[in-house]
């Protein structure tokens, strides 16, 4: 599943955002992080969801339209 930049809702919770970040770990699992639209001029944390449970709903950003020549530095919102 390569779908960093898609708009995507959890099927469980009905979360949804744009898929920012992915993490495969060790034993098999991998999870999407789905950061939310800001509400209220507040950026809202991103959560992190296994696979199975991401609903792809569009095409969301580009991943040209928010790269840069040096990236950044750490995720203030990786997985805890």
């Amino acid at each position: 599943m390569q779908n960093l930049g898609k708009e995507a809702k959890d099927k469980i919770t009905g979360f949804e955002g744009i898929i920012v970040g992915k993490i495969s770990y060790l034993f098999g699992c991998n999870q999407y992080g789905i950061a939310p639209e800001a509400k209220d001029g507040k950026v809202n944390d991103t959560h992190w969801f296994d696979e199975g449970r991401i609903e792809v709903l569009g095409v969301g950003i580009l991943k040209e339209e928010v790269s840069v020549d040096k990236p950044g530095g750490v995720n203030r919102d990786c997985p805890r």
